[in-house]
Formats: C-alpha cells, sequence, structure tokens
C-alpha cells in the first residue's frame, strides 16, 4: 500500500451535518455521479480548494486517515487532473476515520483559507 500523510475532503457544513447524523459521509453530489469520493493531499488541496470551492460558503476541512482499517481496502490512487495521482474513495466514509474538522473561511476573492499547517 502507498505510505502517505493524512487525505483532505472539503464539504460544507449542512453536508457535514447531514453525515454525522448518518454515521458515514456518502459524498456529494459530484462524487456519487462519479461513483467514488473524490480527497486530495495536501499537495493538491489549494488547487482543489480554488477550482471548485471558490465562492462556497460555509465549508469544512476533513482531515482523513488513509490507513483506517475501514478505508484503507477501498481507496485507490488514480490518474486525474494532469495526471496526478488523487485518492479516490469506493465506499462510505466512516466518520472514524475523520481525525479533525476545520471551518474554512474564504478570503476576498472567495478563495478558502486553507490551515497553514496541513501534513
Amino acid at each position: 500500500m502507498r505510505k502517505v500523510g493524512l487525505i483532505y475532503k472539503i464539504v460544507t457544513a449542512p453536508e457535514w451535518e447531514a453525515a454525522r447524523e448518518r454515521g458515514s459521509y456518502s459524498g456529494s453530489d459530484h462524487d456519487l455521479r462519479d461513483g467514488y469520493i473524490h480527497f486530495s493531499s495536501a499537495a493538491q488541496l489549494a488547487e482543489t480548494a480554488r477550482k471548485y470551492f471558490t465562492g462556497v460558503p460555509d465549508l469544512v476541512l476533513l482531515a482523513v486517515e488513509p490507513g483506517a482499517q475501514e478505508i484503507s481496502p477501498a481507496l485507490r490512487w488514480e490518474p486525474s487532473r494532469g495526471g496526478g495521482l488523487f485518492p479516490h474513495l469506493y465506499t462510505d466514509m466512516p466518520l472514524s476515520a475523520v481525525t479533525s474538522v476545520t471551518p474554512l473561511a474564504l478570503r476576498p476573492d472567495g478563495a478558502p483559507v486553507l490551515p497553514p499547517d496541513l501534513g
């Protein structure tokens, strides 16, 4: 298995609340359409945030442990934007895999402000 740090998912606060009520996260409309949950590595996150979440209010950043027993077998690193390998999860994400939840503010230009200490 590929050794990597945490992976990240940006969701709206209402999506996160719904996941907390269900006990798992099934993905955004975009994820459901593609058949897997899109994640980003720390190095990929700023571009993902800018490209897909500029101007979207009420966001939270989920940090997820990719080696968590519940998701590891269903996590694949696949080519995506520019040929880079992105983490894709082919199952619902159990909340137990989430290590932190961080609210994201928006800069004046609408881009999400990411924590400086991503690892």
